[in-house]
């Protein structure tokens, strides 16, 4: 899919990420893992990832994270669709989106999850993307959030170290594709019949949750060998294939961030792209892999940022359970991220927002405020010291919830 008229243009990036820091050896000692600290950084490029702490749910990162993208938001209109990508929902029904659009103050706008593993994200930009371009909405709101730690088995040293937990959130609006921030060109695809590389087996109609404790078949599984050969080809299928129909030749790419999961996965689909080390950008080693958040998290990393101008060549490229693949090509956006982090305090929810350091010389004195769902007014001067929201939508049973 090539968008040569009107497409979906990034215009806000927001992010969530847990405050409880796991290191490998953390890790190791929590499951017994027969295992080291360099071990794992060698194998996988991983050196710490972020856990949410007991009742925080995957709701209350995507909630933070689109309350940082809807903060981020310049005078723009308010979200009018809410797509989550996710996982991991809250619960098995119903889905997770039509609360965080509540809480957020929304509505009655049209609110679903999309499942489609780490894959996630990109499945859900190009299903927005789409609906910008037939006129379904004009403002959608993408959210990629995780919590993996709730859904591994500590004791498994193939999985216990990969994953971590994180939100991330993107509003899109109509636009030409030379705008910074333009989706220009789109791949995707599946192949069920390698559903049992990357599965939760127990919980579904399949499995039912009540029978799949006594096995231990509600935990995450994953056959490592046989995923690292699928995501590497199909990665790098996708990811030619994009790039063709964008008519892009490679090395005019500036950024190439892939889905965080194994660091030599991602150097491999690189190299097999011809893709320089310095056009190379991720958070592997900080973050682990966080599922369906992790392109959009690498996308608002600082040092991705102060890398990348708007307008740049950027490409995208995620595999992930079902199977599933995806592939996009966009313009490097302007908006400059913000972050919220989340923690729970005498059992209500307490966030604290602040914007991520962005381009050298750029700040952002305008925001929509998701509080009391009004363009918020403008500021002079240097940004203040981190801002501790509570919403009034906001009561302790949504912590929990």
């Amino acid at each position: 899919m090539r968008f040569d008229d009107v497409t979906a243009v990034i215009t806000a990036i927001g992010t969530c990420v847990p405050e409880r820091v796991l290191d490998n050896d953390d890790v190791i000692a929590a499951g017994a893992l027969e295992t080291t600290d360099q071990w794992i950084r060698t194998r996988t490029g991983i050196a710490r990832r972020r856990h949410a702490d007991p009742g925080t749910s995957t709701g209350d990162l995507a909630l933070a994270a689109a309350r940082a993208a809807c903060h981020a938001a310049s005078g723009l209109p308010p979200p009018d669709l809410v797509l989550l990508a996710t996982s991991t929902p809250d619960h098995p029904s119903p889905a997770t989106a039509p609360e965080v659009a509540h809480r957020l103050g929304l509505g009655t706008v049209p609110a679903f999850d999309l499942a489609a593993v780490c894959s996630g994200f990109l499945y859900a930009l190009i299903t927005a993307t789409a609906l910008v371009r037939g006129g379904a909405c004009r403002a959608p709101l993408v959210i990629a959030a995780d919590t993996y730690s709730g859904i591994i088995n500590r004791q498994d040293r193939e999985t216990a170290a990969l994953f971590g937990d994180g939100a991330a959130a993107v509003l899109l609006g109509p636009g030409p594709p030379d705008a910074p921030g333009a989706i220009t060109a789109a791949d995707w695809g599946a192949d069920g019949s390698g559903r049992a590389l990357i599965t939760v087996p127990g919980g579904g109609s399949r499995h039912p949750h009540h029978l799949a404790h006594a096995n231990g078949s509600t935990y995450f599984h994953m056959r490592g060998r046989e995923v690292y050969a699928h995501a590497v080809r199909r990665m790098t299928q996708s990811a030619r294939t994009v790039l063709h129909q964008a008519d892009w030749p490679t090395d005019t790419l500036r950024a190439f961030i892939g889905h965080q999961a194994n660091q030599r996965i991602l150097d491999a689909v690189a190299q097999r792209l011809g893709i320089e080390p310095a056009h190379r950008f991720g958070n592997i080693h900080e973050l682990g892999n966080t599922a369906a958040a992790s392109i959009p998290l690498a996308m608002a990393d600082p040092r991705t940022q102060h890398a990348l101008a708007p307008g740049q060549r950027t490409l995208l490229t995620a595999f992930g359970g079902g199977l599933t693949w995806a592939s996009v090509t966009l313009t490097w956006p302007e908006a400059v991220p913000r972050a919220q982090t989340v923690s729970l305090v005498n059992g209500d929810t307490i966030t604290d927002l602040h914007q991520q350091p962005g381009r050298p010389g750029e700040q952002d004195d305008h925001s929509w405020d998701a509080t009391e769902g009004r363009p918020a007014q403008a500021t002079s001067g240097p940004p203040g010291p981190p801002t501790t929201l509570r919403s009034p939508a906001w009561k302790p049973s949504d912590a929990t919830s």
